[in-house]
């Protein structure tokens, strides 16, 4: 073999290795599932996420009809209310306030129905539960939604927005026949639906009472204890870096600029990070807006729990459990709200049970029959230094209690609740004799 030969056998054998590295280069996949990445924080989630109308509710809906008032606070009725309100497409959105001489009757008069929020709600973040044409609607908040079958006869399907105080109505238009519909669907067989009894507060308030005698059941739990090492990795930066100790039936977790602390006797966790920046001003809806995504984030939604209150100045958000009938229920101890408190950009303070309710125990279930709302009433007016003006609400509801036992069973019983000076108050049925207990 002469040299030139010799020289085109090595350039043929460097341009076949070539195309071989070349084609593995190309082809080359390699096997992530064996690599490891120390910076990889797992996903935690406790249970599912949970979609914005499920957790922005009414609590109550109002049938106002000839002469009569029904409703109801049933979780499945609310819902298939809702759900048919969330397919109507909302238009012409203006402020109505200067053009309403008497707001009251514009909400509990006859021929409307009222959907009553527990709170306000900012406009921009119900978009996404309803429908609205306009691209851009005015900037409002709202606690009531109230439909009028009145003027629908007329051939106007009328929706009005309603602020809590009242100061602000905002006037909307839907389709005549989505109206009759409704109508058709709900407000025709309003008598289907618990009575009502309208008590005239001040001369700018009326309270709506059950009438009657009502029925509820008593429910035993027992409960779920959640884990505590889900929440370190869910609400630590870098889970990796925290100590945990445990003194009795505490356990505490700590970074270098955070605590969480896990009270197995009372069943509570409390989160806090101090470092947050607190010293600004922040709106509603990306307060409330971050609050449930926060709680989206690791799947905290363990109960049913609704959007009930908060403080914007204080930036703070409360989300209360309802059991599965649509009843709000309520614990001296905090063990049926979660509460959150934010900084610019980061959660300060988390508070929330670390328990959930899952079946009641069937066999501890038992029927009771409540005093009458008229009963309840009469006694909060006989109560010394009563002041009508500052009775907010006075619903039913469950008493969450904890039962010190081995199995620290959850027992929900029915009573009545009100609001009142802006403070939850219970009364039992013992309690029509006896003194009334404040609820924080």
């Amino acid at each position: 073999m002469n040299y030139e030969n010799s020289k085109s056998v090595i350039l043929t054998f460097l341009i076949l290795v070539s195309i071989v590295l070349t084609w593995n280069l190309w082809t080359y996949q390699p096997n992530f599932d064996m690599m490891k990445n120390d910076n990889y924080v797992e996903e935690v989630t406790l249970k599912e996420k949970r979609q914005l109308h499920e957790v922005i509710t009414p609590d109550l809906v109002l049938f106002h009809r000839n002469g009569q008032h029904n409703g109801t606070t049933n979780a499945d009725e609310i819902i298939k209310i809702m759900s048919e309100i969330r397919q109507w497409s909302f238009y012409d959105v203006k402020n109505h306030s200067n053009n309403i001489a008497d707001i009251k009757e514009l909400v509990h008069g006859n021929g409307n129905a009222e959907i009553v929020f527990p709170t306000d709600i900012p406009i921009e973040i119900y978009r996404s539960v309803l429908k609205f044409e306009e691209k851009r609607i005015p900037a409002f908040s709202f606690n009531r939604i109230i439909i009028n079958f009145e003027d629908s006869e007329k051939g106007n399907g009328i929706v009005y927005f309603i602020s809590s105080d009242y100061r602000q109505v905002f006037i909307s238009h839907i389709s005549p026949d989505l109206l009759n519909e409704f109508s058709r669907d709900f407000y025709r067989n309003a008598d289907q639906y618990q009575r009502y009894f309208a008590y005239e507060a001040t001369d700018e308030r009326t309270v709506f009472i059950p009438d009657g005698n009502i029925e509820m059941m008593e429910y035993t739990y027992l409960p779920v204890v959640l884990n505590s090492e889900a929440f370190k990795a869910a609400l630590f930066s870098d889970p990796r870096t925290v100590q945990r100790g445990t003194v009795s039936d505490i356990e505490e977790f700590s970074d270098a600029s955070s605590k969480m602390t896990v009270n197995h006797d009372t069943n509570m966790l409390l989160y806090v990070n101090p470092t947050g920046e607190s010293d600004y001003v922040d709106n509603a809806y990306d307060l409330l807006m971050r609050s449930i995504d926060f709680i989206n984030g690791h799947g905290g939604w363990t109960d049913p729990y609704r959007y009930v209150a908060k403080d914007v100045k204080r930036k703070s958000v409360t989300f209360r459990l309802y059991n599965n009938d649509g009843y709000p229920v309520f614990n001296e101890s905090g063990m049926s709200e979660i509460k959150e408190v934010w900084g610019r950009n980061e959660i300060t303070k988390y508070t929330r049970p670390n328990i959930a309710l899952e079946l009641p125990l069937t066999t501890e279930m038992v029927k009771v029959t409540l005093p009458k709302g008229s009963e309840v009433l009469g006694y909060l007016r006989s109560k010394k230094n009563f002041k009508p003006e500052l009775l907010e609400q006075l619903v039913l509801g469950y008493k969450m209690t904890r039962d010190n036992g081995e199995n620290k069973l959850i027992l929900l019983e029915p009573a009545w609740f009100y609001r009142y000076n802006q403070t939850w108050g219970q009364i039992s049925k013992e309690d029509l004799g006896g003194l009334l207990h404040g609820l924080e």
